[in-house]
């Protein structure tokens, strides 16, 4: 058990994180649904950049709850891994409201 654990993190973590660095550079637009199937036109009226940097930090927070739940069935801490599931679900829920109300990745003329 212990080693089929570290080999999913491995799969699920890593990956997640080199995205989530790539990103964080603003670079790696294409990764982001949604922001990949626009038009140029309305790609033009979004501040790439800041998007890529946005979703980076989300990405890499992600990565770390899904670390700390694949951590907490390690050791067998039902106490660690179900907050942190709860968290793995609700972040991205409130990162999708926070990003889509208001303009704030839009550019500023």
């Amino acid at each position: 058990m212990p080693t089929f654990t570290l080999v999913l993190a491995g799969i699920i973590v890593l990956p997640m994180i080199i995205m989530a660095i790539f990103l964080l550079n603003g670079k790696g637009a294409f990764l982001i649904s949604g922001y990949n199937t626009m038009s140029a036109e309305k790609k033009a009226t979004y501040d790439e950049k800041a998007l890529c940097k946005a979703v980076g930090w989300l990405l890499l927070i992600m990565s770390a709850l899904s670390a700390l739940w694949l951590f907490a069935i390690q050791i067998s801490a039902m106490w660690l891994f179900w907050p942190s599931l709860a968290l793995f679900i609700i972040v991205p829920i409130v990162f999708a409201i926070y990003a889509n109300t208001g303009k704030r990745y839009r550019k500023h003329d």
